[in-house]
């Protein structure tokens, strides 16, 4: 049985370097995935662990995801290329993330994807593990939530003795799959992903993806919760989803204020 330091090794170990560097990202764009990695942590959606990615706007067959490092520590020169199988393109010897990927095979399959989160928000989780009470929305923010988020269970592909970790291809190509072309995937005993068409809107959907579980957990608390319709959900987040830059400009102000 391998012991806790052992295990620790097998989370951060480097990876082999595959391929040459697609053409340089923008600078506006390179920074605003530090950006989105401090704003993450501030709210809560990250904390030592889970991370956010961005598909490469000169090759969407590369993605941009900070080396195996806490989200709130993330600067320029921590960010990694990879490709869609998850190697790194540049990582020059420094431990990558485990579930990278999660990024890879979400880019793989939903070409209209830009940005991935990956959360272990502790309000999310209890309703990735109670089946009768799925993740809906209940208040105008979350709209993008739809008719309510599904939830991914690894045991369908990984067996009852995995460590619930997307640590594969194959594994990644699963909750792609689950993830449907929505928003948002619940991920039992683990955590939530969250994807969408850019980054600013990957991080507005993560941040109120918590917030609503939040709000659900304590109105479930009074009495029977009144959700949105499907028509309301849709309606709600048309209105909204335009919206998400006031609320990434006050964000990164407090984060990198």
């Amino acid at each position: 049985m391998c012991g806790k330091n052992d295990a620790a090794a097998k989370m951060s170990v480097p990876v082999a370097d595959k391929g040459e560097p697609a053409p340089p990202v923008d600078k506006a764009l390179l920074a605003d995935l530090v950006t989105a990695n401090h704003i993450l942590y501030r709210h809560r959606v990250v904390d030592a662990f889970g991370h956010v990615s961005i598909r490469h706007d000169k090759d969407p067959e590369r993605f941009l995801l900070a080396r195996n490092l806490a989200p709130g520590q993330v600067t320029a020169d921590d960010i990694v290329e990879f490709d869609l199988d998850g190697a790194p393109v540049n990582a020059a010897g420094r431990p990558v993330y485990l579930e990278r990927f999660i990024h890879g095979e979400i880019y793989r399959a939903r070409p209209d994807v830009m940005a991935v989160v990956h959360s272990h928000a502790p309000e999310v989780v209890p309703f990735a593990v109670v089946p009768t009470q799925p993740l809906r929305p209940l208040w105008h923010m979350s709209g993008f939530l739809g008719e309510g988020a599904p939830v991914f269970e690894i045991r369908e592909t990984a067996g009852e003795d995995s460590d619930l970790l997307i640590r594969n291809n194959e594994l990644g190509k699963a909750l792609a799959r689950s993830i449907g072309d929505g928003s948002v995937v619940l991920m039992r005993g683990h955590g939530a992903t969250i994807a969408a068409s850019s980054l600013r809107l990957t991080v507005f959907q993560a941040v109120y993806t918590q917030m609503n579980a939040e709000l659900q957990m304590k109105a479930m608390g009074l009495g029977p919760v009144i959700y949105l319709t499907e028509g309301e959900a849709r309606t709600t987040w048309e209105s909204v989803g335009g919206q998400a830059d006031r609320a990434w400009n006050l964000w990164k102000s407090e984060a990198e204020g």
